[in-house]
């Protein structure tokens, strides 16, 4: 089967070539792939780190060819979203049934790609910070893949919606479009104790100054470390009063999430009737993956970036 492998040897570390097809475990679906959509993560940290011929990718959607030999799953012809560590880029993927996520006839596989990750990072982090209902929240990051979907996601579902990007003059209208209330140029912008929940996606000083914006009970869940800087708490960060008691910091790690097909299933419902927009801004056949991984890792792209096998 054709894919996408690793080869150190060219500029991206990628080069479309021929691999040996998957072979699935009785509780897996082989799915054939249609569109597949990148991760800054991926390209940045999976691609330097894999081994020569290795078929990278988190995020791929498709129709199952065919069923799981254990009776769990959808059967032949169903159109899914999957998740898994690895083997999204090629022709055919193995899939573990319980990160599959059934989507509606008809729905664009371009952007049923762009939710397994960016999608169900935001809605379980989301989950993470407590009720939405009134609630006020930040998203550190909003112009990534789960920024957007978690801004839209936390409007949904009721919450007062804070976005924080580092240019609110470019990406500010964007922004609201998407759900947010208000749009900051970062953290220290927000009053301390006003927050109900933070989902972090940059880590570095920008998390200490939305931890710093908690009110008590409030909690802030760490997704995305964009910046790679440490985290350096001063020693009143952690101190409680009256108004800090209960103060939480959590970190996030998505495969560690249970119960994931039912998620996966409900937001392709959602992308495909309209009401969460995939934020999808570079799209192109898979031979044009070279262009997609670079303007990732130069910084370029916001929103999400979508090959389809062509």
């Amino acid at each position: 089967m054709r894919a996408l492998l690793v080869d150190h040897a060219t500029p991206t570390g990628l080069r479309l070539g021929e691999t040996a097809p998957p072979v699935p475990a009785p509780h897996q679906a082989l799915v054939r792939v249609a569109a597949v959509s990148l991760n800054f993560g991926e390209v940045k940290h999976l691609l330097a780190e894999a081994p020569d011929g290795t078929v990278p990718g988190w995020d791929a959607a498709g129709v199952v060819e065919r069923a799981a030999a254990d009776g769990s799953g959808p059967p032949a012809g169903t159109p899914v979203a999957t998740f898994a560590a690895g083997g999204a880029w090629a022709e055919l993927r193995a899939v573990d049934t319980d990160v599959i996520g059934v989507a509606p006839a008809g729905a664009d596989p371009g952007a049923l790609s762009t939710l397994p990750v960016a999608g169900l990072s935001a809605l379980r982090a989301l989950r993470r910070t407590g009720p939405l209902l009134g609630a006020r929240v930040l998203v550190t990051g909003a112009t990534g893949g789960v920024g957007r979907y978690a801004v839209q996601l936390a409007r949904l579902g009721g919450a007062h919606v804070l976005a924080s990007t580092g240019d609110p003059e470019r990406h500010g209208d964007g922004l609201r479009a998407l759900g947010a209330h208000e749009v900051v140029a970062s953290p220290e912008a927000v009053a301390d104790g006003s927050l109900d929940g933070v989902l972090d996606l940059v880590g570095g000083p920008q998390l200490v100054a939305a931890f710093g914006a908690l009110r008590g009970q409030g909690t802030l869940v760490a997704v995305g470390h964009a910046t790679e800087e440490p985290v350096t708490l001063p020693i009143a960060a952690l101190f409680g009063d009256e108004t800090r008691h209960g103060r939480s910091l959590t970190t996030f790690y998505l495969p560690g999430c249970p119960d994931l097909a039912p998620d996966l299933a409900w937001l392709a419902e959602r992308v495909t009737d309209g009401t969460l927009d995939p934020q999808i801004t570079w799209r192109g056949g898979w031979r044009r993956a070279d262009e997609a991984v670079t303007a990732l890792l130069e910084r370029r792209l916001h929103g999400k970036a979508v090959l389809d096998l062509d």
